[in-house]
């Protein structure tokens, strides 16, 4: 019997992938043995690809605002280019948070997370498919959210968007399932990345009240995210699709 988790000649593009979850999310797939392509918005190099990639399978770093479809338009070309015209994973990680009351939101920066959050990972989707689509194969692994299920305070765009996300996933897997594509989602909830660790050295009581609303009674590690991640990406899971998985430490079961 092969290794279910195996990923070697697999080629992958993770959006968002060059820092917090989408780093470890790409991190995870070359760890399993993948190509991988990563999209940066802001800050990354061709030699922190490098320092990836070791060893091991081609790591790709390209700049894409996944918000503007013109951008995306670029990037997918140079990525399917880099990855020898296919591409076989597709990981959405790229997202950010705006936090205002309701009543004080300002409609740019409610449409700018929507933008960013739900539209770049439709768009992206989209045309990443069209290769998965003449392939007869693709694995698509959207970065959903605990506030998928649960709403939080100030957080109304981010909660819209993740929401969607969960929605989204199960119209892309109802339409691209009988041919070849599964498209899943991973909902987790506070996750230890150097962001996050950070805010919570500065700020010890909103460790304390995380830890003492997540049952398992601490955050999430990047590495428990990238490993569902590659879990879905992978043969293990040949007949599960639609599915917003929650990793989440049992906060969603505990509201």
């Amino acid at each position: 019997m092969h290794n279910l988790f195996d990923l070697t000649g697999k080629k992958a593009l993770v959006t968002g992938g060059s820092k917090g979850i989408g780093n470890r999310l790409a991190r995870g797939l070359h760890d399993a043995g993948a190509e991988v392509v990563i999209f940066y918005n802001s800050t990354y190099s061709e030699q922190m690809a490098q320092e990836m990639q070791g060893d091991g399978p081609a790591v790709y770093a390209i700049q894409c605002n996944v918000a503007d479809r013109s951008s995306l338009d670029t990037a997918v070309a140079q990525a399917a280019e880099k990855l020898g015209g296919r591409i076989d994973i597709l990981i959405n990680a790229a997202g950010i948070n705006r936090r205002y009351w309701l009543e004080d939101f300002p409609l740019d920066m409610w449409d700018e997370v929507i933008a960013t959050n739900l539209n770049g990972t439709v768009y992206c989707s989209q045309l990443v498919g069209q290769y998965m689509l003449r392939q007869g194969y693709g694995r698509i692994v959207n970065l959903a959210s605990m506030n998928s299920f649960v709403a939080g305070p100030k957080m109304a765009a981010y909660v819209a968007s993740k929401g969607a996300i969960a929605q989204v996933t199960k119209a892309f897997a109802n339409e691209w399932g009988g041919r070849g594509i599964r498209v899943n989602a991973i909902a987790p909830a506070q996750t230890a990345t150097k962001l996050i660790e950070g805010l919570m050295r500065d700020n010890p009581a909103t460790r304390k009240y995380f830890e003492e609303h997540i049952p398992m009674g601490r955050l999430g590690k990047p590495c428990e995210i990238a490993s569902a991640a590659v879990f879905l990406a992978a043969d293990a899971t040949s007949f599960v699709t639609g599915q917003t998985i929650a990793v989440d430490g049992g906060v969603t079961c505990a509201f």
